[in-house]
């Protein structure tokens, strides 16, 4: 697998793990960072599997990915910046790409991707694993918008997506908006 596909594999499985972690309408809730059951096996994953048998795994961790990214699109809908969520047209594109490939692949989630966390519909939140699987607490200035990264932002776009998931630790009671300015 070319180094492209890699990088953004490694960027789908942050991108996935955080966004099942920040669902807040689950139960037991997890960290509340978007009003959504989307996986949850007696929530929006028993939907989602319904409305789509095959691919209902993919389809759930596809909608709570969207609604990451419209929550932190609001926390920086005017800024030029790079997010976990934000990566511009043409790598978004390739992410998109991927997603549709695995999606119609049918191997489970966590056998395609090297997930940080289990994102299973009947996984329990362990808040621990997630601060340990994000790695040391990222450096970062906090300002209005979210928690600046004071580093420059690395040409690897996994490695900036490592250090975005770095930059949620502690992880808050809200969104932490993590980002680079451009």
């Amino acid at each position: 697998m070319p180094s492209v596909a890699i990088a953004i594999d490694q960027i789908l499985a942050l991108q996935f793990a955080l966004a099942w972690a920040g669902e807040g309408q689950c139960d037991p809730p997890r960290l509340g960072w978007w009003r959504t059951d989307l996986v949850n096996e007696y929530g929006g994953g028993d939907f989602m599997q319904r409305l789509a048998p095959r691919t209902h795994r993919w389809a759930a961790l596809e909608a709570v990915r969207r609604a990451a990214r419209l929550t932190d699109q609001r926390a920086h809908s005017h800024e030029n910046v790079r997010t976990l969520y934000r990566w511009g047209f043409e790598l978004e594109e390739q992410l998109d790409e991927r997603i549709r490939e695995l999606k119609w692949s049918q191997v489970p989630p966590e056998e395609a991707l090297k997930l940080p966390i289990s994102v299973l519909p009947t996984a329990r939140f362990d808040r621990a694993a997630l601060e340990q699987a994000l790695g040391p607490q990222g450096d970062y200035t906090v300002q209005p918008g979210g928690r600046e990264l004071k580093s420059p932002m690395p040409s690897d776009p996994a490695e900036a997506a490592r250090c975005l998931a770095a930059a949620m630790l502690p992880l808050p009671a809200s969104y932490p908006a993590p980002y680079y300015r451009l």
